[in-house]
């Protein structure tokens, strides 16, 4: 299990590290885009991602 983590937690930061690296510029733009957004809707979408997330790695595991 811990192992499971870890390795997800790597993928993260390969994915990240990836969208820097392809397009920085891209990824600083939509960063300063984002200020615009309220929180509300920020953490609202954030929310859905992680139940998506959540529901993604139940339907794989299976």
């Amino acid at each position: 299990m811990t192992t499971d983590l870890l390795a997800a937690l790597c993928l993260v930061l390969v994915l990240e590290g990836l969208f820097l690296f392809i397009g920085p510029e891209t990824w600083k733009r939509m960063a300063a885009e984002m200020q615009a957004v309220p929180a509300r809707a920020l953490r609202a979408a954030g929310g859905m991602m992680v139940i998506a997330g959540l529901l993604a790695l139940q339907w794989v595991r299976s």
